[in-house]
């Protein structure tokens, strides 16, 4: 029997990187996981270390083929965790620790950002949050100037991996290598939505360096192909296309099979997104959501962010040693309202659709209350900031139902918990990992498998309803009031104020 053509997709994550073998009709074939520390070296600090994220790329690509030895790759893709910065010099070696999208060192800076002209703010087309490279770019300017200096190039996390895969020694090989796409420069606080380019009088307002930014191809490029030294790394054949890649939520639009208006994503995973894709760039007036550039080269997407979900109920899970099955069965255990104990989950400050305090606390602890109260006060929690994050996105009302997917999203009684929190169906997807998918997407648009996106539709995974508001809906809208009078308590007080 002869080899089955497949494609490639690496993922990129916050503490993971993850990696799927698909054939050519959209079928999971092969998938790998592997794992590196985000590290917190100093308060509102978040790093990590490129050469960590290789060797884990490594570990997850050869676990994926263990699982699929028959296929032979034809293309490969890229998607990865948005914001943050990897600062690398002309040889494409970092030059510093990669600075991430949950990173707080830069608060101080968006000062320089509110002064911009009011024109020019408003053609960034987003709020401003310190974990951009923009802001970022601007504190490495002011407190490690000779780390800035010596950089050439500013790049997204999935951009630097696609360096490691792609560039060869030669000095003008590797700058040829040093690009990026829109779905991560729209997310940079340093371009201009409306034009689509990089915002060059943003850029030189704020003193930056012009030339630290990459030239622009499309998400689904080739924006070159796997050298020698990778392909022996990765036990694949060197010279295959390498798509230029997208932002991880652009890349989940097309792993789930978004790829017109009128559908609402839920991505859950260390973070939640809110999605909605667009025909033109319209902001949001009062940008408290997020504007960005689809994969495509086609729509943009509307997005309310939650930086505190998955990432919060892990470090719970972590303090009171429990897996996560004891996570999710504290839903059976414990009833809606966890018995007056809250949880307001801003362990890292929310995104400016959030106005409460911005600490985290349990609010309403009695001794009664176990180890499963608090862990069902926390999923309660997380679920709230993503009903207000979806309260707070344009256009959000107009959809009935939400499309749910990430590894976040599949265990039934937390799908049940939100759907009955935030009042929708919920609709599930055939395919799993829907930001890989997309990713190994873009490398079948980059080998020249399809030759633009709309032809994906076909291999759109089916969608199903999963979940309805249940029995629980009028408990959970209860406990979703009483999660809105502390957020404005503690706006007043400036720290939540028990009963």
């Amino acid at each position: 029997m002869g080899a089955t053509t497949a494609l490639l997709g690496i993922d990129l994550g916050t503490s993971a990187v993850k990696a799927v073998i698909l054939d050519l009709e959209g079928h999971l074939l092969g998938e790998g996981r592997a794992e590196y520390a985000l590290l917190t070296r100093r308060p509102g600090w978040a790093e990590s270390i490129p050469a960590d994220w290789w060797r884990a790329t490594r570990l997850a690509v050869r676990e994926a083929r263990e699982r699929a030895p028959q296929c032979q790759i034809v293309g490969v893709g890229l998607a990865g965790q948005m914001h943050g910065v990897v600062m690398v010099a002309a040889d494409g070696q970092p030059t510093r620790a990669a600075m991430l999208w949950p990173d707080r060192r830069a608060e101080k800076t968006l000062a320089r950002f509110r002064a911009l002209p009011g024109f020019l703010r408003q053609r960034l087309a987003n709020p401003l949050v310190p974990g951009m490279a923009g802001p970022l770019l601007c504190w490495l300017a002011e407190h490690e100037p000779a780390c800035y200096a010596r950089s050439a190039r500013a790049l997204s996390p999935k951009d630097w991996l696609r360096l490691r895969l792609t560039a060869r020694r030669s000095t003008i090989e590797m700058t040829s290598s040093l690009v990026t796409e829109a779905s991560d420069a729209s997310a940079t606080l340093l371009y201009d939505l409306p034009a689509d380019r990089w915002a060059e009088e943003v850029i030189t307002a704020l003193g930056l360096r012009s030339d630290l930014l990459p030239p622009l191809l499309p998400s689904a490029a080739q924006a070159g192909t796997l050298s020698s030294e990778a392909a022996a790394a990765l036990e694949l054949p060197s010279g295959l296309p390498v798509a230029t890649g997208a932002a991880d939520v652009a890349a989940a639009l097309l792993g789930a099979g978004v790829l017109a208006p009128g559908t609402l994503l839920l991505s859950l995973g260390t973070g939640a997104q809110l999605v909605l894709l667009c025909e033109a760039p319209q902001p949001d007036p009062t940008l408290r959501t997020h504007l960005y550039r689809a994969a495509d080269g086609r729509h943009w997407y509307r997005m309310a962010a939650v930086q505190n979900a998955g990432l919060v109920l892990d470090w719970l899970r972590r303090q009171l040693h429990a897996e996560w099955s004891e996570v999710y069965a504290s839903l059976e255990q414990v009833p809606p309202g966890a018995d007056g104990l809250t949880f307001l989950p801003t362990l890292t400050p929310e995104r400016p659709h959030y106005n409460g305090p911005q600490t985290g606390a349990f609010v309403g602890l009695r001794l009664e209350h176990s180890r499963a109260h608090l862990l069902r006060a926390a999923l309660e929690g997380v679920a709230c900031g993503i009903r207000l994050a979806l309260e707070s996105l344009p256009g959000a009302g107009e959809v009935g139902s939400l499309l749910v997917a990430g590894g976040g999203s599949l265990h039934p009684a937390w799908r049940q918990l939100l759907a009955d929190l935030l009042g929708r169906p919920l609709l599930s997807l055939e395919a799993a990992e829907t930001t890989a998918r997309g990713a190994a997407l873009l490398g079948g648009l980059a080998a020249g498998v399809w030759s633009e996106s709309q032809e994906l539709v076909r291999l759109a995974p089916a969608r199903s309803v999963v979940t309805t508001p249940g029995e629980q809906q009028t408990r959970c809208a209860a406990l979703y009031t009483r999660y809105l009078e502390l957020l404005t308590r503690g706006r007043e007080t400036g720290t939540p104020v028990g009963p």
